[in-house]
């Protein structure tokens, strides 16, 4: 009996040996979770997701898209994603909520304020009191309060309507329901097409706030898979700097939820590899935000920046 009882215990030990290894076998690597934006700044990391390059460097992505900052930053906070292509404003309005977020890299993104094309409008003094859509407390309002500096006027000097949703705001533009709009690309340069007026831009500001964000939970617990998730993004730098448009523009269309007008108009920027922001573009956005008093707090470059990840 004591043979048989030994007997017995080995052969459940085993069993439990054995179930422990099959379950050791079956765990994957933890997802990183990207929001996305209808923006020109996601476009790599699309190309790097159909290409297979974040496979290459042995991590998995999920790619979710949105169509405006507000449901990207929900979706952020709610813990549904790890990181996403954001700004240095959306940074600042977390770290001051006490959700603890990181700015690990620069993206590569371009916006313009686009007059409709019944304005008679050849600067943004033409737009005085006119209604320009915009979503508030966004990138888009600060580049649309940064050309209006330019232009020798104040963000009161223009009647500021809130579109949140940037397909909306693009169709109100060209149904002519408000004079202007600030638009990323490549939705700025569709606009163009289709008649509007390009008032300024980013580009021709110098400017570039537009950044990618992690959760500080993020960045401590998964630091592997955003190395190799920047491995991967810069594989579809190259490949997007070096490979004809034709050859890849259906796809982009098809996973960007872009519109398919936007085919005849896509024009893509020079990416850059991933590095860390200029601190300029992020303190200039800093001092805006104070100015507004729409934050309590003037942060430091080193307290929203971590570079580690695209050394």
């Amino acid at each position: 009996m004591k043979k048989i009882g030994l007997l017995l215990s080995f052969t459940l030990l085993m069993l439990i040996f054995s179930g422990c290894g099959v379950q050791k076998e079956t765990v994957s690597e933890p997802v990183l979770a990207i929001g996305l934006m209808p923006d020109v700044d996601s476009i790599p990391f699309i190309i790097a997701q159909e290409k297979g390059f974040f496979k290459e460097e042995g991590v998995q992505v999920t790619l979710t898209s949105f169509k405006s900052a507000v449901e990207r930053d929900s979706a952020l906070q709610s813990g549904n994603l790890d990181g996403a292509v954001s700004d240095v404003l959306a940074e600042a309005f977390a770290k001051q909520g006490g959700f603890d977020t990181v700015i690990t890299s620069a993206t590569t993104g371009s916006y313009k304020l686009v007059a409709g094309q019944q304005e008679a409008v050849t600067s943004l003094q033409n737009l005085k009191g006119r209604d320009v859509a915009i979503s508030k407390n966004t990138i888009i309002e600060y580049v649309t309060d940064e050309i209006a500096a330019h232009s020798g006027l104040s963000a009161a000097d223009i009647n500021k309507v809130i579109v949140p949703q940037i397909p909306v705001r693009l169709e109100m533009l060209q149904n002519g329901k408000i004079a202007a709009a600030t638009l990323p690309d490549p939705l700025a340069t569709l606009a163009i097409k289709n008649g509007g007026k390009l008032v300024n831009s980013s580009e021709q500001l110098g400017i570039n706030p537009g950044v990618m964000l992690f959760t500080a939970k993020a960045a401590k617990e998964k630091g592997q898979q955003i190395q190799a998730m920047y491995r991967a993004y810069n594989k579809a730098v190259d490949y997007i700097n070096n490979e004809p448009l034709e050859n890849y523009l259906e796809l982009v269309i098809e996973k960007s939820g872009f519109p398919p007008a936007i085919k005849d108009t896509l024009v893509l920027p020079e990416y850059q590899k991933a590095a860390a922001p200029k601190p300029k573009d992020v303190e200039d956005v800093i001092a805006w935000l104070k100015q507004k008093e729409l934050i309590q707090q003037v942060y430091t470059y080193q307290e929203l920046v971590n570079d580690r990840f695209v050394r």
